[in-house]
């Protein structure tokens, strides 16, 4: 772990406490003058920390940050959350920090948290925009035994949990979008991202990616007109710490089902929530384009569309418009 992230934790840890820069130094093996650097730049990215020549450092009482005490207290789940969390202050993409973690062995249920990326990703490799402490960024290690081809079905389940956790904290009229979106007023409130490793044919573990803006103030004109936040719908900002309890709450209960009873329940789950039955669309392949009218979703999660001649197409995965 980095040292900026050591020094984060370790205060929160004593939240509310001063902290001398003499015991840092020496539980963390780094100089006053690393720890010096790391204090003024949380300072000037938003971190209540005050500092004392006297008393070392105090980290106040009312943050909101993602670290592992703060998600296991009052985490309401068996398995998600409950072993590995890895914490960031910053990194790359937590995606990518996952999947390390999967190939090195991580458990099911074990998670990366991070208070901001710096290439954050979305499908086809588009950035996820990602301003630090304003939105959650968390992926999921995953490792269901089921067949590659059932793995579509870990991105439904995802858009059923999240929606499910939005719907339970505002009174947010929610939509989910095939295949990974979730959408308030045809705008995106959050995206999920699912990658898969394997062996052979089967799965070894899912990564389950999801980017929400939760207290997103604003978005770069590129976006502007296609994002929204929480706090944008509603006026009121949100704990993001409650906000990922409930998701892995709600993400456990589905996946039990899941796990136990099958892919129907969800199945269903998902037609209610999703404004996209019956709606005109077109669906972007590579070098293909589809368009028609969506009638449902199958066993295995593809979209299922019947064109003007009355044809049927099932898809897979692609880039969706007109929703």
């Amino acid at each position: 772990m980095a040292a900026r992230d050591q020094i984060l934790l370790h205060l929160e840890e004593r939240k509310g406490n001063w902290v001398s820069g003499e015991s840092l130094t020496r539980k963390l093996a780094v100089s006053r003058s690393t720890i010096g650097r790391h204090i003024t730049q949380f300072k000037k990215d938003g971190y209540p920390i005050e500092s004392s020549p006297k008393t070392g450092y105090l980290l106040q009482k009312t943050t909101d940050l993602l670290t592992p005490r703060e998600i296991r207290d009052g985490l309401k789940t068996k398995v998600l959350g409950k072993r590995d969390i890895a914490y960031f202050t910053e990194t790359d993409s937590t995606n990518t920090r996952a999947k390390d973690m999967a190939v090195r062995g991580a458990p099911e249920g074990a998670l990366v948290l991070s208070e901001k990326q710096t290439k954050g990703r979305g499908r086809e490799e588009r950035n996820w925009f990602s301003p630090s402490r304003d939105g959650i960024y968390l992926s999921l290690v995953l490792r269901p035994a089921i067949p590659l081809r059932e793995a579509p079905r870990i991105t439904l389940l995802t858009a059923v949990a999240v929606a499910e956790a939005l719907l339970s904290l505002t009174r947010l009229k929610i939509a989910i979008k095939w295949p990974n979106d979730i959408l308030v007023g045809g705008k995106k409130l959050a995206g999920i991202l699912t990658e898969i490793g394997t062996q052979g044919d089967s799965i070894d573990y899912v990564v389950v990616g999801l980017g929400l803006n939760v207290n997103t103030p604003r978005f770069p004109d590129d976006i502007r007109d296609k994002a929204t936040s929480m706090l944008t719908e509603t006026g009121k900002r949100f704990s993001r710490v409650k906000v990922i309890r409930e998701y892995l709450k709600w993400y456990e209960a589905y996946y039990e089902v899941f796990k136990n009873i099958g892919f129907e329940p969800i199945r269903k789950r998902w037609r209610k929530l999703t404004n996209m039955i019956g709606r005109g669309i077109t669906v972007e392949i590579i070098d293909k384009r589809y368009s028609g009218e969506v009638q449902d979703i199958d066993k295995d999660g593809a979209l299922i569309i019947t064109d003007r001649t009355g044809k049927s197409h099932r898809i897979i995965f692609g880039d969706v418009t007109g929703i």
